[in-house]
């Protein structure tokens, strides 16, 4: 069953203490808008929209990156592969607390969609039950993240002109 259906909630409370760019948080399970088999996931909060919708990306342990790319921890960006993606090596600390991925994990460009806060906070109600809030990317690593974005091919070019509000050059 996937409860993906517009509801009410606290959108303050999810904006103002949930939903807080930069944050990374773990759903277990997480449904996916697609109706695919729930399952646990990290959700990273990229952007905050005017319109009350989460711009996210749901980071994976799977890699995609073409075999030919050595992996390294940051940016990449292969045009003639159409592929981008973000990569965090496992166990070097990318939050504010020093907390690290168990596994290299990748946030991929194409894969970056929206999230409407209403729908997230009637799915995901109490704190430590849906969901847990792990902590928040460094001021540094997300802004990486988010020129990785803003200069992907990959990457919807709605979504770059979001990530790239309040960058700077």
């Amino acid at each position: 069953m996937n409860p993906y259906s517009p509801c009410s909630g606290l959108l303050f409370y999810y904006v103002s203490t949930v939903f807080i760019e930069g944050s990374l948080l773990y759903f277990d399970p997480f449904y996916f808008k697609s109706g695919n088999t729930a399952k646990p996931k990290y959700f990273l909060v990229l952007k905050v929209t005017a319109n009350q919708t989460i711009l996210a990306s749901l980071p994976s342990s799977q890699d995609y990156v073409p075999s030919y790319q050595p992996i390294a921890h940051g940016c990449i960006e292969l045009a003639e592969a159409n592929f981008s993606c973000y990569v965090f090596i496992a166990n070097q600390p990318v939050l504010t607390d020093g907390w690290a991925f168990p596994k290299n994990t990748f946030l991929y460009g194409q894969q970056i969609d929206e999230y409407p806060i209403e729908t997230l906070a009637d799915i995901y109600p109490v704190e430590g039950v849906d969901y847990q809030i792990i902590g928040q990317l460094t001021t540094d690593e997300f802004i990486r993240v988010k020129r990785c974005f803003t200069q992907s091919a990959t990457v919807k070019r709605k979504y770059k002109r979001i990530l790239a509000e309040g960058l700077g050059g």
